[in-house]
């Protein structure tokens, strides 16, 4: 059995500096960027609070590798040198703090909005209910490229590392699902073309970043058009390949079992704890509310937890924590003046009141 001082072990990486804990900030969307994607105040103030909080990895929001693979409004941006300056500073102040600096690589894909992009969004094969075109075969070379640019553009920033976010119906994640890529390049077809263009990104990365940049994968193991036993096999596959230093699974519920109802003998976590891992390291976010629930995600073989709405609660979890082993989250809803003193701008408390029970509903005066 795991112990609270075991979520405070330090956690090599196969690459670049370690984790000073097992306790990661997850990525998540905020909407507080500017709108040409360069980096706000009110952003560089959620991510290095969080790091000043004591979070032993602290990653970004969802950042776009393309103009074009915007997912929503105020998203911080990795396209271009526009952006160094404010990613410059804002990895520097993460790594003041000792926690690990880590962009995450983003595109949405068919679900970039096309009132935000100003043209028809783009995906592995045309699709009629988003209104998407598929990309050209160069089109994904492109795209490939792209990913690794954004993620040389962030080692010149001085961030320790970068996550390719694959999972949540996004542009890699549409790649692996079959009924969304109906390709017949090598892009397309089986399961190793559909990965292709992830494999080909973290190829790249690794030999075009520098030799102590860590690299990350972010996946969705069911849901979103996806087969289950081809996400364990694709993560089967980078676990022992060399290339990443962890592999970041987005289970919606830690404790959940698979939808599928072939695969419901054990829980969705435990199909990928099993798998050899090498050096690489395990991680996953999903409903990792208390202490109880991080040291369960240990106690079932994970490496690491990535906490979002925990995170969003306590900027300083991992100090509140250290300093008080009964300590417990503050329960939802919570009021739009906490989450303000918690270090989020008006933008993201706005954001966060459209998700359900967390936000309490503003007082009306009787008429």
């Amino acid at each position: 059995m795991t112990d609270l001082p075991d979520l405070f072990a330090p956690m090599t990486l196969a690459h670049g500096p370690a984790m000073k804990n097992r306790l990661a900030l997850a990525p998540l969307t905020n909407s507080q960027s500017h709108p040409d994607g360069t980096l706000s105040d009110d952003e560089f103030k959620w991510l290095s609070w969080r790091a000043r909080g004591g979070f032993g990895l602290t990653m970004t929001c969802a950042a776009h590798v393309q103009r074009i693979g915007q997912g929503f409004p105020g998203q911080l941006g990795v396209f271009g040198d526009q952006h160094l300056e404010g990613l410059t500073r804002l990895a520097a102040a993460i790594k003041g703090y000792d926690s690990l600096a880590v962009v995450q690589l983003h595109h949405a894909g068919m679900r970039s909005p096309k009132a935000l992009i100003g043209e028809a969004p783009v995906g592995p094969s045309d699709d009629e209910a988003t209104g998407s075109r598929g990309l050209s075969t160069s089109e994904v070379e492109q795209l490939i490229e792209d990913f690794i640019v954004a993620a040389e553009r962030c080692d010149r920033a001085g961030f320790d590392g970068v996550e390719l976010h694959g999972a949540h119906s996004y542009i890699l994640c549409q790649f692996l699902a079959e009924p969304l890529n109906r390709r017949t390049d090598r892009y397309g077809g089986s399961p190793e073309n559909r990965a292709r263009p992830i494999k080909d990104i973290l190829e790249g990365i690794r030999a075009r970043c520098r030799a102590d940049f860590s690299l990350g994968l972010r996946l969705s193991p069911e849901r979103f058009d996806l087969d289950l036993m081809e996400i364990r096999e694709l993560a089967r596959q980078v676990l022992i390949e060399g290339r990443l230093d962890y592999l970041d699974m987005s289970l919606w519920d830690y404790a959940k079992q698979p939808v599928d109802e072939a695969y419901q003998d054990r829980s969705l976590m435990a199909w990928f704890t099993d798998l050899p891992r090498g050096a690489t390291r395990l991680g996953c976010a999903g409903k990792i509310m208390t202490p109880a629930d991080a040291l369960a995600c240990l106690d079932g073989g994970m490496d690491f937890v990535l906490l979002g709405r925990a995170a969003i609660l306590h900027h300083d979890y991992p100090h509140l924590l250290a300093a008080d082993p009964a300590f417990t989250p503050i329960r939802t809803p919570v009021s739009a003046a906490h989450l303000r003193a918690e270090g989020l701008g008006p933008e993201f408390v706005k954001y966060m009141s459209n998700w359900k029970g967390f936000v309490e509903e503003p007082q009306t005066e009787p008429a």
